[in-house]
């Protein structure tokens, strides 16, 4: 007779070896941004930024903003408690293409983040809108590689997950898992189906044409969303645009969050809804990580069939730090990740949650 172990082990090991084949696929398919020239004529750009309570993150970013060559630099203001507006205006001083905008009241129904995005497009001039987040590190010809893939893609929408920058232990255990969502459930030749559910983005680096933000209908269309960038994509391509992804590179990096906390609270605000805003399926999504990654290796002293699972667990992270830039050794962080993210996994249960001083509810 199977026993429950034994029925666990197959579908565990199924689970793997399936992520794996979706990752295999995806580091032979997925774009990473790279130096390239445009064939075309450069077409007018509008960096948009929002930000919210930013001062310390912009004083490292909007350098990199200043060397892309862009005609304007937008930054709104979300009611800021902290020194945004002035470090904003420091910058502004010395090149006239960085703007302040001054945010308005949030309308009943808005997320903070659609608000501000709404905001921006509406006093943007370029011919492209990049909306990027204040935590976001462009380094030189950034944008122009964005540009470039927009053009080689023929593509209403490019959106970039840029490269992790992680510093404490917290960040390196849990935040490759945002790159390990992407890489190993979405096969990149699905992008290029018709379905809009075949759709994914991410809101830290959103490019579009205006003729395509205008067709999605923009973030007035997504107003109420907390996973705004997806809903956004698949609106996009619902319209008829098409959609490219890639992966930042040496070009577009990003510090999310500085430290343990942070993370919780960042993470936590979303992570239900990857699980259709179930909770059952949260719980099940959270022991299903727990044995793979984690469980899997006191089992193996009881039954060593158990090794294949961890062993395929370090392989999955080897393969997605290879097409993502990170360092070999972090495979070793592999157990940790479901321990650490037992805290983000509960927040995310919660049916209310504070977000940059905010409080929402699902």
């Amino acid at each position: 007779m199977v026993s429950i172990l034994e029925v666990l082990w197959y579908g565990v090991l199924a689970w793997l070896g399936l992520k794996l084949l979706v990752l295999l696929l995806n580091m032979l398919f997925f774009p990473v941004l790279k130096r390239e020239k445009l064939r075309g004529p450069r077409p007018t750009v509008s960096l948009l930024v929002p930000a919210r309570n930013e001062a310390h993150n912009l004083r490292e970013t909007l350098p990199g903003l200043l060397l892309q060559g862009v005609q304007e630099i937008l930054v709104l203001n979300d009611h800021s408690t902290d020194a945004t507006a002035q470090v904003v205006e420091e910058f502004s001083r010395q090149d006239a293409r960085v703007r302040l905008l001054a945010g308005l009241p949030k309308p009943e129904g808005w997320m903070g983040k659609t608000w501000a995005c709404y905001q921006l497009a509406q006093a943007a001039q370029g011919e492209v809108l990049i909306f990027t987040d204040a935590d976001v590190h462009w380094h030189k010809r950034g944008v122009r590689a964005v540009l470039a893939r927009m053009e080689r893609e023929r593509a209403g929408l490019v959106s970039v997950y840029p490269r992790q920058m992680t510093h404490s232990l917290a960040e390196r255990v849990i935040l490759p898992l945002i790159d390990d969502v992407l890489l190993c459930y979405l096969p990149y030749p699905l992008l290029r189906t018709p379905f809009p559910s075949a759709s994914a983005a991410n809101g830290q680096v959103m490019a579009f044409t205006r003729p395509a933000y205008l067709a999605s209908g923009g973030h007035a269309a997504v107003r109420g969303e907390v996973l705004e960038d997806v809903r956004l994509a698949q609106k996009t391509k619902g319209a008829g645009q098409r959609l490219a992804l890639a992966l930042g590179g040496g070009l577009v990096a990003v510090r999310m969050y500085r430290g343990f906390a942070e993370i919780v609270e960042g993470l936590g605000k979303n992570l239900i809804e990857f699980h259709g805003r179930s909770r059952v399926v949260l719980a099940l999504s959270y022991m299903g990580h727990l044995l793979a990654y984690t469980l899997c290796w006191p089992l193996a002293l009881f039954n060593p069939l158990w090794l294949w699972v961890g062993v395929l667990g370090l392989l999955e992270r080897l393969l997605l730090g290879l097409k993502t830039g990170r360092a070999w050794w972090e495979l070793v962080l592999v157990p940790l990740a479901p321990l650490l993210s037992t805290p983000i996994y509960w927040r995310s249960a919660q049916r209310k949650y504070t977000w940059k001083g905010r409080e929402y509810s699902r």
